[in-house]
């Protein structure tokens, strides 16, 4: 069984002050995981699907958690959750929504394409970093994912 540390968070932001501020929150809240960040929806279907520049990685090593955001360049988040969904190497993978969406249809179309959770993100740090530190103990801690022995 893999320990915590070796869990691999995706973390799909094209927003360089919330990457910043979510490695923030998992530094503070002693998550000290393997964060791979995908900065536009095309780079996070390359790391998933093992193509462009992550043509060497491994399917096998996929993320424990995706954390994702909806509004993105190339590719929306929507269309990446549809993606995961529709393929079997990774349609089990926890997919979190992780978005300032306030947009009803958002949440909606979320639940509908098979996230796992919806997280509006918090304006304020601490309520923020509060958020980072129950997902990070439920998803990485508590929760036993289905491909885990």
């Amino acid at each position: 069984m893999l320990n915590a540390t070796s869990k691999i968070i995706l973390l799909v932001e094209d927003n360089p002050d919330d990457v910043a501020l979510t490695l923030r929150a998992f530094k503070k809240n002693n998550i000290m995981n393997t964060v791979v960040v995908a900065k536009d929806g095309a780079e996070a279907l390359d790391y998933l699907f093992c193509t462009g520049e992550y043509s060497d990685r491994d399917i096998k090593d996929s993320p424990q958690i995706i954390l994702l955001d909806l509004k993105l360049p190339k590719v929306n988040g929507l269309k990446v959750l549809q993606k995961i969904r529709d393929d079997e190497h990774t349609r089990l993978l926890p997919v979190i929504i992780l978005t300032s969406s306030k947009e009803q249809q958002d949440l909606l179309d979320s639940y509908s394409l098979g996230a796992n959770s919806y997280i509006r993100k918090p304006i304020d740090f601490d309520q923020f970093s509060e958020a980072v530190r129950q997902l990070g103990l439920y998803w990485l801690v508590l929760n036993v994912g289905p491909t885990e022995e």
